[in-house]
């Protein structure tokens, strides 16, 4: 199999950054079913997911909590710069692609040259062990 471009993330360490943000996301959204209604509740979920995730991994760290207790972070495919607020939007929403076929989208890395999930490509990002693109400053 083709090796990537440069260092990556392996699978099982994006899966527990994945459960951890997830974590927090799940205890936020019930905090909010206790507060209002269901539907505002998806809603401010939504909107907290969207922030949450693009103001972190769009950040100069590209680290969201999970990321960074699992010192991965997300990075512009070509420059291992960061991939700013746009396309942590795109990247955030691409999610949702990724998860649409039996969560195809998300083991597309197994078998990619460039380990990159659907919605990686889509905002041409990779996501990297920060032991080889060290973070200076979280959030950043």
């Amino acid at each position: 199999m083709p090796q990537p471009s440069g260092p990556r993330a392996s699978f099982g360490t994006r899966f527990v950054a994945a459960l951890i943000d997830g974590f927090i996301i799940v205890v936020v959204t019930t905090v909010l079913r206790l507060v209002f209604s269901n539907a505002l509740a998806q809603l401010l979920n939504l909107v907290l997911g969207v922030a949450y995730f693009t103001y972190l991994e769009g950040s100069a760290s590209g680290q969201t909590i999970g990321k960074r207790v699992m010192n991965i972070r997300v990075v512009d495919l070509a420059t291992g710069m960061p991939i700013g607020p746009t396309r942590a939007l795109i990247r955030y929403f691409g999610r949702f692609v990724s998860a649409v076929v039996i969560g195809i989208g998300y083991f597309w890395m197994l078998w990619d040259d460039e380990r990159q999930t659907w919605h990686d490509k889509f905002a041409n990002a990779a996501v990297v062990p920060t032991a080889d693109f060290p973070v200076d400053a979280w959030p950043g």
